[in-house]
């Protein structure tokens, strides 16, 4: 029996200097791809001070060791019984998978401007052919793959350096048994302190990825392994709609009666507040109803237009239409994504996916287009991309829309339409918009929902395009990505086409009678990765313009607004009632008290982040404030715990209303579903 306990732990033993061994290389690896990423994406003139660099690179070499230490104590259960070849074969197996892991983020970081987050997992469920195909284009795949490999296998030496000259396979294995116990203890718990990431306080967690006033810095300090730890727990929370009051909570409030008694809504009971969210005033007697045209354009961001010119044209024929548009400069997209956008607008939700599953499958009653079906509208869905994705062929007319207009229906029409990558060219969707638009009933107000996707990677152009040479130096801008005079070109491609077809409409008999609006559904990755405070403020930013006769603009035109404030403003214009959500607020309201937490000039961001006049925030996270802003930030320019608080609660009361209302619809079983 004696004998069989001194081989157990001389068996561990050996495992844990196995582990520890492997541990070493792996964080000097992790931490290798992250002072690259750093020096790859540093941009030009960006100063900040050295400590703060060296603070996020401590902090960064924190999260190394804790996902480095929990692989190793998984390894224990194989490492103390394997031969010395295995594992090192383990031990390259990790360190592949971890080194990739963080050359991923790194690509990732490049294109949504932040580390791998829960839109990483729309890979399966985007047309994932498409996308693999862009992320051959757009991304150094083999060299990745070899500058991986190249990595692991100088980690993987030094960790056969390491095996060799310490040989873990007989060290102290000739000492008393309970010196070998004392060692393993002492190791054992070494490895389980370094996988908390501390001694005494909580163990790190995401809230300690934030150590500067840099979110740039910040967003270094997580490798791929917590990154996607992290993308996977944000999934989990918002595809388990059970218990209601889960992002409430997050948001630090126990009950929905909380958070609208911070917001000053009705709150003596459940049933008070869920109306609160959905009470509009009344419409004035006779207010018309008149048709609707909302676009959401791919990649529309706002920067260009600060640099539109003569010589620096950007925006073709939409350029003139901006004088007699409300066009509000200030206003930030709801997600990074194209799909998370589009959830977020049509449902008011926080929470995505959410209608790619059993959900999809039955009316959300605030739908935007449920609501404007209701109120006696024709609702039709149009894009240039296959209705296929994401399930949109499905989901669009469950939610409202009488019609989904498609590439493949834009083919049928347009037989010259060439289907690509994405689909069809944007040109098809104007063609189609101002014929079926003309064809329109005066007696039947129609409510479209535009979806454009030709100004996305790899930013593709009809042949009959023509290019317009501009003079770069009017750019102001970063430079630093490849692909920014391609993206200028489609980015005007897409917003000549949108303003032809404005300049239609208000040269025709529909003009007194349509309302035309127009949104980016992100920010695009050539533009830049925002890190100088100064700029900071444009990373979420895409314009929102509206045309239509009588539309007066009011004073909001330049203060925080986001996606959640556009339908709640384009409604009541179009003489549109119902049970929409107070996602936001009315933009051309000039009454406006800015003391009134529901009415106040902020933009939120529903990943978690918002933006005042000063600068802009990670909720509930005050050491997360950037003081940036279009305007001169004030001399005081600081956190503002009341905002934070309020932005809190309107996001949680958001996520509280989809859980509520829509967990027994979760609940259904899919073969009850089947027809």
């Amino acid at each position: 029996m004696i004998s069989f306990f001194s081989r157990g732990v001389s068996a561990l033993l050996r495992g844990i200097w196995r582990a520890w061994l492997l541990i070493v290389p792996l964080v000097l690896a992790l931490s290798l791809v992250r002072l690259g990423q750093l020096a790859y994406f540093w941009p030009a003139g960006f100063n900040v001070p050295a400590s703060d660099v060296a603070m996020m690179a401590f902090q960064g070499l924190r999260f190394d060791l804790k996902v480095s230490a929990i692989a190793g104590v998984l390894l224990l259960l194989v490492l103390p019984w394997v031969s010395g070849r295995v594992n090192v074969r383990i031990g390259a197996t990790v360190v592949f998978l971890y080194v990739m892991l963080s050359l991923v983020n790194l690509h990732y970081f490049g294109f949504y401007k932040t580390p791998i987050d829960s839109l990483v997992f729309g890979l399966m469920e985007d047309d994932t052919s498409a996308v693999l195909h862009t992320i051959w284009h757009d991304f150094p795949v083999i060299f990745t793959l070899l500058l991986g490999l190249l990595l692991s296998a100088a980690t993987v030496t030094l960790q056969h350096g390491l095996l060799k000259r310490l040989n873990p396979d007989t060290i102290l294995q000739t000492r008393h048994v309970a010196l070998k116990l004392s060692c393993v203890v002492i190791a054992f718990f070494a490895l389980i302190f370094a996988g908390k990431g501390t001694l005494r306080e909580m163990a790190l967690q995401r809230q300690h990825i934030t150590v500067t006033t840099s979110q740039f810095l910040n967003d270094m300090v997580p490798n791929g392994v917590i990154a996607l730890k992290y993308a996977w727990d944000s999934r989990g929370l918002s595809q388990n709609l059970q218990n209601p009051l889960a992002g409430l909570r997050t948001m630090g409030f126990d009950s929905p009666m909380a958070a609208a008694e911070v917001l000053g809504l009705p709150h003596h009971n459940e049933a008070e507040v869920k109306a609160a969210l959905s009470a509009h005033a009344a419409l004035p007697a006779g207010t018309p109803k008149k048709n609707l045209v909302f676009f959401l354009m791919e990649s529309w961001s706002a920067e260009p237009m600060l640099y539109q010119g003569p010589k620096f044209d950007v925006l073709g024929r939409l350029a003139p239409t901006l004088d007699t548009a409300c066009h509000f400069s200030n206003f930030d997209s709801a997600h990074g994504g194209t799909h998370p956008s589009l959830e977020a607008i049509l449902f008011s939700t926080p929470i995505t996916p959410l209608t790619l599953g059993d959900v999809g499958r039955k009316p959300i009653p605030w739908a935007i287009a449920q609501v404007a079906r209701q109120a006696g509208y024709k609702t039709l869905f149009v894009s240039s991309v296959r209705s296929g994705w994401r399930d949109l062929n499905r989901v669009l007319k469950v939610q409202g829309f009488d019609e989904v207009v498609d590439a493949n229906t834009l083919k049928e029409a347009y037989p010259d339409a060439e289907l690509g990558l994405w689909g069809v060219w944007d040109t098809y969707v104007f063609k189609y918009l101002s014929k079926r638009l003309a064809a329109q009933p005066v007696d039947k107000p129609i409510f479209v929902f535009v979806l454009t996707s030709t100004n996305h990677p790899p930013y593709d152009l009809p042949r009959d395009y023509q290019r317009v040479p501009r003079d770069m130096s009017l750019w102001r801008g970063e430079t630093s990505s490849e692909f920014l005079q391609m993206n200028l070109d489609s980015y005007h491609y897409a917003a000549d086409l949108l303003g032809g077809f404005v300049q239609d409409v208000q040269k025709g008999p529909q003009k007194d009678r349509t309302i035309i609006a127009a949104t980016g559904d992100h920010n695009v990755r050539s533009f830049g990765v925002y890190a100088e405070p100064q700029r900071r403020y444009l990373v979420r930013q895409v314009p929102f313009v509206i045309w239509g006769a009588g539309a007066s603009c009011g004073p909001q035109r330049a203060l925080p607004a986001s996606h959640r404030d556009m339908f709640s403003t384009l409604f009541p214009l179009a003489g549109i009632d119902g049970q929409y959500i107070n996602a936001g607020r009315d933009l051309l309201r000039s009454n406006v008290s800015p003391d009134d937490p529901v009415n106040a000039p902020r933009a939120m961001f529903f990943t978690g982040e918002a933006r005042n006049d000063q600068g802009i925030w990670q909720l509930g996270n005050k050491s997360s404030f950037v003081c940036s802003s279009a305007q001169k930030p004030a001399a005081n320019c600081q956190f503002n715990a009341l905002d934070d608080q309020q932005e809190r609660a309107r996001f949680g009361l958001l996520d509280w209303n989809v859980r509520v209302s829509l967990k027994k619809q979760s609940a259904i079983a899919p073969q009850s579903l089947e027809r």
